[in-house]
């Protein structure tokens, strides 16, 4: 049965399927375009791209883009003297509406410290999703290797990263994997999470 969170959009219906769709990442090496990442579908078509702060020319800046190459998603590491006294470092996902003003879709926490236990990432989406929680979503799993998963309030899968078995006896590096994304799931959003997560664990998205 569909949760509330799943027929809610974070940034567009048009990015929700209703059945599930596995997209394939491969990273885009910084000395190509200046880094970043695209996503294709099972027919190799360019469903999306990141382009990281190399391309940006700005520290902490990213933007999700569609297949043609138009803007979705501005993702920007928040600043100043509470941001640098908090737990926590904060990133903000704004999408651009016809007239080209932001508005803020959700924030993720990231913990200044992996050591703690409840230090766990997670992200808040606006509107709010869960009514019991601070957070919507969180990550379970490690990013760097390529085993981890968005999971909602309530424990539920909602996209998963994993490399294929026949791609990993091929490669050591980790620059093509592939994402689960469950029906119902904004398909944006789930991109624009993963490129916060590539930039924090030093990926192709930072310069």
């Amino acid at each position: 049965m569909a949760t509330k969170a799943d027929t809610m959009p974070v940034i567009s219906k048009l990015y929700c399927s209703s059945s599930q769709v596995v997209l394939v990442v491969r990273m885009r090496p910084h000395v190509v375009n200046g880094g970043g990442f695209v996503v294709t579908n099972c027919s190799q078509l360019v469903v999306f791209r990141v382009d990281g702060c190399g391309v940006l020319g700005t520290q902490g800046e990213m933007v999700l883009r569609d297949g043609n190459g138009d803007p979705l998603l501005l993702i920007r590491r928040k600043g100043g003297i509470v941001e640098a006294l908090s737990i926590h470092k904060k990133w903000k996902g704004y999408t651009f509406d016809y007239e080209g003003s932001k508005k803020s879709v959700f924030t993720l926490k990231e913990p200044r410290s992996c050591l703690a236990k409840n230090n766990a990432i997670r992200i808040s989406t606006e509107p709010k999703r869960s009514s019991g929680k601070e957070w919507d979503y969180e990550i379970k799993g490690y990013f760097p290797e390529r085993d981890c998963s968005i999971v909602d309030s309530v424990g539920n899968v909602v996209a998963q990263i994993g490399v294929k078995k026949e791609v990993e006896e091929l490669m050591e590096s980790k620059d093509l994997y592939h994402v689960v994304v469950k029906p119902g799931i904004d398909q944006a959003f789930v991109f624009g999470v993963i490129a916060v997560l590539d930039y924090i664990h030093g990926g192709s998205t930072r310069c």
